[in-house]
C-alpha cells in the first residue's frame, strides 16, 4: 500500500500540491494499516495476506462477540497466547538444560536453526511473563556455553538462543509436564566448517541497550571497542528513541567533547569536536558527507546509530579535520517481518509521522527489504520560520550465497525552510536583549533536494579473506534567497541587511574497495586491511546579491528597501581524490594489540570563476597511525595512539604556488573499563592535538596569505554508558577542553577557539518498571551543561554558558509505545553557538514532544 501510494506523488507539482500529497500519503498509510489490524482481529489474524505477513493465530471458535475496539482485540490476542512464566538453566554433566515453564498449557515444539555459534528457535503463539520483564539472559552458564537468552518478538512469538563459546552447541528439544526443555551439549570446533557466512540478519531484532560492544568505524573491520586504541563513542537507537531526538544535535550532546558549532542559517548542523571544527568530517556508512553532499539537516528516519571517532582519522577516511569523524550507520533489512508506525507532535505545531517496514521478500529469505518514510511539518519558536520535509529511504539486500551479499540503498530528501541567522551582538559585546523569537530576515523558503544511491558487494573468498566493494552516487540541489545582517549597527538598533540569491548543484561519485585478510605469523595474529578509494565531486554555483536597507531589531517591520542586484557570478569546482591505505591489527599476545596504519592521498582541485581560465591546485599527504592496547585484566584496556590528519587548502601563494594541506597531529592515552558484569562501560581519555599550516595574512604582501598559523587543543574526556540495574540505563559525559591559538598574524596568541567551552557535561538516565501492574512504565531525566564560549577568534564577545534540564515519561507494553519528552524543562534562555558577531543561534525554550508508536 505504501509503495503504490508513493509512486503516485508528483515531484513536478507546486509546493501546495506537494504538501497536500505528502499529508494524504501518510494519513492513508497509517490508517490503512491500523484498519487492516482491526478488521482481522475477530478472525485471529495480525495482518492479512495482502500485507505479506504470516498469520500467527489460527481462527478459533468462540461464543463471544468479535472485538470492536483495539483494546478488546489486544485482550483477545493476549488471552490466546501461552504465557512463559519462568526460565530455568540447569548445568548437567554433559552441558545444560534450559526449561521454559508455563502455567498450564503446553508450548509448541519449535524447529531449531544454527547461525554462527548460536542455535536459535522461535516459539509461536507465546508471550514472556517473567518477573524480570521481556528479556532473560544468562552469560557463561556452563563450560562451552557463552550465553542463553530468551526474548519476546513481535506477533506473539518468543525466541530462545543458546550460543556456544567456540562452536554451535548440539541441542535437542522435548516436552515435560507442559514445559519445553532444551538439552544443550557444547559443540566441537570444525575448522573446515567454520561459519563465515554473511547472512543479512538472524532474528530481525535490532540491538538494544545503551552499551555497545563492537564497531566498524574506528578500524573499518568489526572490532570490539575495548580492542581499539582510540576513544570512540556510539549512540545507539535506544538512546535516540528514549530522548525523542529529532535532530543530530540532540543525539551528539551525548558524546563528550562534542559541541554544536553552526546551524548554517537553520539549514544544516555543524559540530565541533575536541576544540576543532568537524565540518567536512561527517560520514554515512564510511562515505564522506560534506559540503558537496548534504545540503540541509540530516533526517534520522533511517539512522540506526551514530558513531564518533575522536582525534585525527585520515589514515582510513582521507581528508578530515583533526577533531575526529562522525559516522552515521543506516538501518539494514531484517529477516523477520517488522513494521513500526510512529507519530510525533510538539507544542510548536510540529508534526512528524514515520514508517519503518522490513522483512524478507522471498520464502528462502535471500531477498530482504527495508523502507523508511518520514514527513515533517513544523513551525518554530522563531517567528516566520517553518519547515516542511519529506524523506524516503528504500533498501534491498540479496544473499546470493552464504559468502556473497549485494545491497542497494537509496534515499531522497525534499526540504523547504527560510534561512535564519539568529540574533546579532551589540557594540557593548553583548548579545542583543530581544525576544529569542525575533526573526531578522526574509520568510521566503530555500528549497533543497538530495538523492543518494549506494551499491555494496560483500564477498568472502575463504574463512580468512573477504572483499567489500561499494559505489556511491549523490546528487544535491539548493535554490533560494536569504536576507541577513551584513555588518554592525551605528546605533545598536538599525542593522544593515543584504539579500543573497543562489542556485547550486552538486554531484559526487565515490568508489571504495577493501580487502581484509586474517592470518598468523607464528603465534602472532594479524587482521590486515588494504583499501583503495577514488572520488570525484562537482559543484556549480550561480549567485547575485543586493542591499536590502536596514531592520530595526527592537521593532522589525519586514519592509525592505531593495537595491539593484549585482552581476551574476558563477563558480564551478571539481575535486578529484585518490587514496590508498593499509592497516594491520596485530595481536602480539592475548592481552596486547598493536595497530599500525598508513594512507597516501592525492587530490586535484579545478576551479573556474566567472568564466575565467581554470586554476588547478594539486596536493598530496601521507597520514600514519600507531596505536597500542594493553589489557591487564579482562575488563580493563589501557591504550595510546599517535595519528595525523590532513585537509587540502585551496588558492595560491604570492609566488603562485599551491598551499600545503593543513596537518593535524594528535597524541592520546586512555583507559577503558567495564563494570557490573560488563553491563556498564567507560572511557577516560587525555589528548593533545596540534593543527598547523593554517592560512593567515601575509604582512609583507597585503591581499595574500601565508601558512604560519597554528592552533592547539588539549583536554580530558570521560564517557559512561550502560545499565546499572535491570531497567536502569545511563549515559553520561564530561569534557575539559583547552583550545587556543598558538600562532597567527590576525589574532592574538592565546585567544580561545570559537564555540569551545572549557567545561561540558551531560547526564541522561531512564528507569523502566520491570514487573507488576505498572510494568512498562518508565521515566527519564537529563542535565546538559555547556560552559562559557568565545564567539569569534578575535574573542570580541562571549556566549554565556547554560544548564538545560530535560525529562521524559514513557510506556512500553507489547507492541505499543508512547512517550512524553520535556525539553528545557525550566525554560531557560540560552544560546547554542555563534558564527560571528552578526549570527548567534538561540536555543529552543520549553518544549513538549509527544510520541505514539505501534510495532508489529
Amino acid at each position: 500500500m505504501q509503495v503504490s501510494l508513493l509512486a503516485g506523488c508528483s515531484y513536478g507539482a507546486g509546493k501546495g500540491v506537494k504538501r497536500m500529497q505528502y499529508k494524504i500519503l501518510f494519513a492513508m498509510s497509517l490508517s490503512s494499516m491500523l484498519l487492516a489490524q482491526a478488521a482481522c482481529a475477530g478472525e485471529g489474524a495480525v495482518v492479512g495476506e495482502q500485507m505479506g505477513v504470516k498469520e500467527v493465530n489460527e481462527p478459533a471458535p468462540s461464543p463471544s462477540l468479535p472485538a470492536t475496539t483495539v483494546s478488546e482485540w489486544m485482550a483477545q490476542i493476549e488471552a490466546s497466547q501461552v504465557q512463559i512464566t519462568g526460565v530455568r538453566v540447569e548445568p548437567t554433566e554433559a552441558g545444560l538444560l534450559v526449561v521454559l515453564e508455563t502455567t498450564s498449557e503446553a508450548l509448541s515444539t519449535p524447529v531449531t536453526q544454527t547461525a554462527g555459534n548460536a542455535v536459535i528457535a522461535e516459539i509461536p503463539n507465546a508471550v514472556l511473563s517473567l518477573p524480570e520483564g521481556e528479556l532473560f539472559e544468562q552469560f557463561s552458564p556452563s563450560e562451552g556455553i557463552a550465553l542463553v537468552s530468551v526474548i519476546s518478538l513481535p506477533n506473539g512469538r518468543v525466541q530462545i538462543s543458546i550460543t556456544g563459546a567456540d562452536a554451535p552447541p548440539e541441542v535437542q528439544v522435548s516436552t515435560e509436564a507442559d514445559n519445553l526443555v532444551f538439552s544443550a551439549v557444547p559443540g566441537i570446533v570444525q575448522v573446515d566448517e567454520a561459519d563465515n557466512s554473511l547472512r543479512i540478519s538472524v532474528t530481525g531484532e535490532p540491538e538494544t541497550g545503551y552499551r555497545v560492544e563492537r564497531t566498524t568505524t574506528a578500524t573499518r573491520t568489526d572490532t570490539a571497542i575495548r580492542d581499539i586504541p582510540a576513544a570512540i563513542q556510539v549512540i545507539p537507537q535506544e538512546v535516540i528513541q528514549d530522548q525523542g531526538a529529532t535532530s543530530v544535535r540532540e543525539v551528539l550532546r551525548n558524546v563528550s567533547g562534542v559541541t554544536f558549532e553552526d546551524a548554517g542559517g537553520g539549514r544544516s548542523e555543524n559540530f565541533n569536536i575536541r576544540g576543532f571544527s568537524a565540518f567536512g568530517s561527517e560520514f554515512e556508512n564510511g562515505f564522506r558527507e560534506d559540503f558537496f553532499t548534504i545540503r540541509t539537516q540530516r533526517d534520522l528516519a533511517n539512522i540506526e546509530r551514530v558513531e564518533v571517532l575522536k582525534g585525527p582519522s585520515s589514515v582510513l577516511f582521507g581528508q578530515a579535520a583533526p577533531a575526529g569523524i562522525i559516522n552515521y550507520v543506516t538501518k539494514q533489512p531484517l529477516l523477520e517481518p517488522y513494521y513500526d508506525l510512529s507519530f510525533q507532535v510538539s507544542n510548536f505545531d510540529f508534526y512528524r509521522p514515520t514508517i519503518d517496514l522490513s522483512g524478507p521478500l522471498t520464502e528462502d529469505q535471500r531477498l530482504a527489504y527495508r523502507l523508511n518514510l518520514a514527513y515533517e511539518n513544523a513551525d518554530s519558536f522563531r517567528d516566520f520560520v517553518d519547515t516542511e520535509r519529506f524523506f524516503i529511504a528504500p533498501t534491498l539486500a540479496y544473499q546470493f550465497s552464504d559468502n556473497t551479499r549485494l545491497s542497494l540503498e537509496v534515499s531522497h530528501l525534499d526540504d523547504a525552510r527560510p534561512v535564519d541567522r539568529g540574533l546579532p551582538v551589540l557594540s557593548n559585546d553583548e548579545i542583543a536583549d530581544i525576544p529569542i523569537s525575533t526573526f531578522l530576515g526574509g520568510s521566503e523558503d530555500t528549497d533543497f533536494a538530495e538523492t543518494e544511491a549506494l551499491l555494496t558487494l560483500n564477498h568472502r573468498f575463504n574463512p580468512n579473506l573477504s572483499l567489500r566493494s561499494a559505489f556511491r552516487f549523490t546528487d544535491s540541489f539548493e535554490e533560494g534567497s536569504q536576507l541577513q545582517i551584513v555588518s554592525g549597527s551605528p546605533d545598536d538598533r538599525n542593522f544593515p541587511l543584504g539579500e543573497f540569491a543562489s542556485k547550486q548543484e552538486f554531484e559526487t561519485y565515490t568508489l571504495q574497495n577493501e580487502l581484509t585478510a586474517e592470518f598468523e605469523t607464528g603465534s602472532v595474529e594479524h587482521t590486515v586491511l588494504l583499501g583503495l578509494e577514488l572520488a570525484r565531486r562537482n559543484r556549480s554555483n550561480a549567485s547575485r546579491n543586493r542591499s536590502a536597507g536596514a531592520i530595526d531589531i527592537f521593532n522589525p517591520t519586514y519592509e525592505f528597501a531593495f537595491g539593484e542586484f549585482s552581476d551574476l557570478r558563477t563558480a564551478d569546482d571539481q575535486l578529484s581524490t585518490l587514496g590508498v591505505y593499509l592497516q594491520d591489527q596485530i595481536s602480539l599476545l592475548d592481552n596486547l594489540i598493536l595497530v599500525l596504519g598508513g594512507r597516501f592521498d592525492i587530490s586535484r582541485q579545478d576551479r573556474i570563476r566567472d568564466g575565467a581560465p581554470a586554476t588547478d591546485t594539486d596536493a598530496e599527504a601521507f597520514s600514519p597511525r600507531v596505536g597500542l592496547v594493553y589489557q591487564p585484566t579482562s575488563n580493563i584496556s589501557l591504550y595510546g595512539n599517535f595519528s595525523r590528519s590532513f585537509t587540502p587548502v585551496g588558492g595560491l601563494s604570492m609566488d603562485n604556488e599551491p598551499f600545503d594541506p593543513q596537518r593535524g597531529t594528535g597524541f592520546e592515552v586512555g583507559v577503558k573499563a567495564d563494570f557490573l558484569d560488563n553491563r556498564l562501560s567507560s572511557t577516560l581519555a587525555l589528548y593533545d592535538i596540534n593543527l598547523s599550516n593554517i592560512l593567515t595574512s601575509d604582512p609583507n604582501n597585503p591581499g595574500f596569505s601565508i601558512q604560519v598559523g597554528e592552533q592547539r587543543s588539549q583536554g580530558i574526556e570521560l564517557d559512561i554508558a550502560g545499565e546499572i540495574l535491570p531497567g536502569w540505563n545511563v549515559i553520561a559525559t564530561y569534557a575539559y577542553t583547552d583550545a587556543e591559538i598558538i600562532e597567527d598574524n590576525r589574532f592574538d596568541e592565546g585567544n580561545r577557539l570559537t564555540d569551545v567551552p572549557f567545561n561540558t557535561a551531560s547526564l541522561w538516565t531512564t528507569y523502566g518498571i520491570q514487573e507488576g501492574e505498572l510494568a512498562g512504565l518508565g521515566f527519564g531525566a537529563g542535565v546538559f551543561f555547556v560552559g562559557d564560549r568565545q564567539g569569534d577568534l578575535n574573542n570580541s564577545f562571549e556566549i554565556p554558558g547554560y544548564t538545560r534540564v530535560d525529562a521524559a515519561v514513557y510506556y512500553k507494553r507489547g507492541n505499543f509505545r508512547a512517550a512524553l519528552n520535556f525539553e528545557n524543562l525550566f525554560d531557560i534562555r540560552y544560546f547554542e553557538s555563534a558564527q560571528n558577531r552578526n549570527i548567534v543561534n538561540p536555543g529552543a525554550p520549553f518544549t513538549v514532544l509527544g510520541t505514539i508508536a505501534w510495532q508489529f
